[in-house]
């Protein structure tokens, strides 16, 4: 019996945004840093590129709270300011959706872009519609942050801190992939909801009491590598002034111990423009966020110390 063929179909969509054409074309580039700059994709890692093709594994959040992961292929042309495209759902082989975003210069200052795509119609039988769905919703937020150029490099806050603990890497990758077990651990988490419908996905929701003694509310997705021992999160909720935040925990096992990082990057929420903050108010609310973050990182990683080394002193 031949197999069944899967039905597709073409969408064009075109906007105009008033920035330059080469801004437009390296948001598109850069595609790892989507999951800060874009609200749905959760993490790109970048598996092989030769300066004109790429290949990516990506995962995105669905309109229904899934992961879903893809492979991504594609060829970047920055001459003509083209990248051509073919995404794979890892769960539906056979049914990939391939595509071109064209940027066109329109005058000095603005742009003409399109996407134009052929994808599969059926719905994913769990996740819902295919990618051609939230098409309109990532062109405005293209063109958005586009026309916010000027202002981003101020709005992104890119830091880590790196802890030497004495203990196995697999004691401290277990406290860490533990989630569920943090408000027991942390004093900082008052409760942790954590799912893990698919193994090594976690969609966790903290309550937590922040320094000012106000509790805060946040939805996470996190990816665990245990092979790698390493974990990539990404709030879905965040508090202000956050507009994203991003990161990851990775471990380095030593002869001595382990070396843990956090590694993590914020987008700030664009200022009001009748509002717009001073330099001073700016520096300060990076500075405070600096502060705040990386004290809760390395109150954690203290308190992974204190379990990897009871876990040692048991087993001896």
């Amino acid at each position: 019996m031949p197999p069944q063929r899967t039905r597709t179909s073409t969408s064009t969509r075109t906007v105009s945004i008033a920035a330059p054409a080469d801004t437009v074309y390296r948001l598109l580039a850069d595609a790892e840093r989507w999951p800060l700059l874009l609200p749905d994709p959760v993490h790109v890692e970048r598996i092989d590129f030769d300066g004109t093709r790429e290949r990516l594994r990506t995962w995105d959040l669905t309109p229904g709270g899934h992961i879903r992961s893809h492979h991504l292929q594609r060829t970047l042309d920055p001459r003509t300011r083209t990248i051509t495209h073919t995404r794979q759902d890892t769960t539906r082989p056979g049914t990939p959706t391939t595509g071109t975003w064209a940027v066109h210069p329109d005058g000095d200052s603005r742009t003409r872009l399109t996407l134009h795509q052929q994808h599969p119609t059926e719905p994913h039988p769990e996740t819902g519609p295919g990618p051609e769905a939230g098409t309109d919703s990532l062109l405005a937020r293209l063109t958005r942050l586009a026309e916010d150029h000027p202002h981003l490099d101020e709005l992104l806050l890119s830091f880590h801190d790196t802890v030497h603990l004495d203990g196995p890497a697999e004691v401290v990758y277990d406290f860490l992939h533990h989630i569920r077990h943090w408000p027991d651990r942390t004093p900082h988490i008052d409760l942790a909801h954590v799912t893990e419908d698919t193994p090594g996905i976690q969609l966790a929701t903290l309550e937590t009491t922040g320094p000012d003694g106000l509790p805060t509310t946040t939805r996470t997705v996190r990816l665990c590598f245990p092979a790698a021992t390493r974990i990539v999160f990404k709030e879905l909720t965040t508090p202000a002034p956050i507009a994203a935040h991003t990161g990851e925990w990775s471990l380095t096992p030593h002869a001595t111990g382990t070396t843990v990082t956090c590694a993590q990057q914020i987008l700030l929420h664009h200022p009001n423009p009748t509002h717009p903050h001073t330099p001073a108010e700016l520096a300060r609310t990076r500075h405070h966020l600096r502060t705040r973050l990386g004290r809760t990182t390395t109150d954690t990683l203290r308190l992974a110390t204190w379990r990897a080394r009871t876990a040692v002193r048991r087993l001896h």
